[in-house]
């Protein structure tokens, strides 16, 4: 029995019955300046398309590969696949300036995957001859260009048999320590949780207004960023990383143009804004509308965002709007954030306690103090414990340990790999009932009052004579020692 009210694709066929289905929902900003705006009835109608073609190819069930640049037709592409029943694996197309270097992943994930269609455009089609010579095993799959598919094929459109809350929706690829990529298993109710969960902690409302340069092809950016919006019923801009990378006020100048209300980012890209751009370009901003500023998929430093409200609080931008939060792919994306329209919360401690694993207040003056950043607490109907990953017992309050997550978002685990499944999503606390929990791999601490945070990688503390080194500490200190060398420029 099919129900669309416990899967994603309800979410967007309510949303385009709506009065308002013809307002813009997705605006695409493209390199050129040339905006592509899209309703929620317009995606609709593309979705529908798509599924009815793959309906044909037998795809209900089977992993579908998502082969797009950044853009409005990505989005088609993905919601096609859940229209028709099948599991969309996102993936970036090949670099045909680097293909000795992309296409060994794309490779590797479109194997595990087992896949059999691919869906493109027809500009990255045009290009499969060249990559075809360095790849001819590509040859064997079916691919599709979504661009091209002829009008009327949305009126065939059956909703698929047998779709709810624990279909699989989509694969979430990551690289595993040895760059071998894993499949994350996300479910349609898993998606739905943390949508619901993301929706609560930005607080919002019809009237936000979203303004994303991140990867669509990875959680944050996907799910954060494009699907979010959907949830939420408010507009979105989108552009391509590449944009940003290029030019970072590019994100900002978006910011302000369009009062972008919730945007942002890693660390780095806060401090990328600061270093590439001027006092004269900071004028001629408004971020006074900015109300969540979401920083997170990698540690966050104080220092940043002290440069940051320094450089652009003339810009009307307020510290209050910076959201630290923490999440993981294997999560479906957010486990825990601040407090909406609050300043971010820090603590010193000591340098030489977190070598022994203890997280030891001091004051900033001290020699070696560390001061972290919080991540928030712990968002509803999500646990978190901190373990210790070598006897599985629960750590006090202050103790670093494993990160363990539990709930609702949690993923069904790693695609075709059940003993990793076993090993890292049905984790047991020592002496005690609850669980299974999550094994993140991360490290860090609670406090007493419940807030989060991360200290660093379990698989990347250095340990010399007996005591633990991160990585990001050392990399700090350096880039530290002298004016010429940049933040976020350093590598351990």
């Amino acid at each position: 029995m099919t129900d669309l009210s416990q899967c994603l694709p309800g979410v967007l066929l309510k949303l385009a019955q709506n009065p308002s289905a013809r307002a813009p929902l997705y605006t695409f900003l493209g390199d050129d300046g040339e905006e592509t705006v899209w309703s929620a009835s317009d995606l609709d109608v593309r979705a529908r398309r798509i599924a009815s073609a793959l309906r044909e190819r037998g795809a209900q069930g089977e992993r579908v590969l998502l082969l797009y640049p950044p853009g409005l037709d990505y989005i088609a592409g993905f919601f096609g696949c859940l229209y028709a029943g099948a599991v969309a694996v996102p993936a970036y197309p090949p670099d045909p300036l680097r293909l000795e270097r992309t296409l060994p992943r794309l490779r590797a994930i479109i194997q595990d995957a087992r896949a059999s269609v691919v869906l493109t455009t027809s500009g990255i089609l045009g290009l499969s001859d060249f990559v075809f010579e360095q790849a001819p095993d590509f040859r064997a799959l079916h691919w599709m260009a979504t661009d091209e598919l002829p009008e009327g094929g949305e009126r065939d459109w059956v909703a698929p048999e047998g779709l709810g809350a624990e279909s699989l929706a989509f694969l979430q690829y990551t690289s595993g320590s040895t760059g071998t990529p894993k499949g994350v298993m996300l479910t349609h109710g898993n998606l739905l949780h943390n949508l619901s969960l993301i929706h609560g902690a930005f607080g919002a409302r019809a009237d936000s207004v979203g303004v994303i340069w991140l990867p669509p092809y990875h959680d944050m950016g996907l799910i954060g960023g494009i699907l979010e919006p959907l949830y939420g019923g408010f507009p979105v801009t989108l552009m391509s990383p590449m944009a940003f990378l290029k030019r970072p006020m590019a994100w900002l100048e978006a910011v302000s143009r369009f009062g972008g209300t919730i945007s942002g980012g890693p660390n780095f890209a806060f401090d990328l804004c600061v270093r590439k751009s001027t006092p004269e370009q900071r004028r001629a901003l408004d971020l006074s509308r900015w109300e969540v500023a979401f920083c997170g998929a990698e540690p966050i430093r104080p220092e940043t965002l002290e440069r940051f409200v320094e450089a652009f609080g003339p810009s009307g931008f307020r510290r209050e709007a910076f959201y630290p939060c923490y999440g993981l792919a294997e999560g479906t994306l957010i486990v825990s954030g601040g407090e909406k329209s609050a300043p971010p919360v820090s603590v010193t401690i000591s340098g030489e306690g977190l070598e022994r694993h203890r997280a030891e207040e001091v004051g900033a003056a001290e020699p070696g103090a560390r001061t972290l950043v919080g991540c928030g607490q712990t968002l509803a109907e999500q646990r978190v414990a901190i373990v210790d990953p070598e006897t599985l017992e629960r750590r006090a309050p202050g103790v670093v340990g494993e990160i363990w997550v539990s709930g609702p978002s949690v993923a069904q685990g790693y695609w075709g790999r059940e003993e990793a499944t076993r090993e890292t999503f049905q984790a047991r606390i020592a002496r005690e009932d609850d669980g299974p929990y999550l094994r993140t791999g991360d490290l860090g601490f609670l406090r007493p009052e419940g807030e989060l945070y991360v200290t660093g990688r379990r698989k990347d503390l250095i340990i010399l004579r007996g005591r633990n080194h991160y990585p990001q500490d050392l990399e700090a200190t350096v880039e530290g020692a002298h004016p010429a060398l940049r933040p976020g420029g350093g590598a351990v």
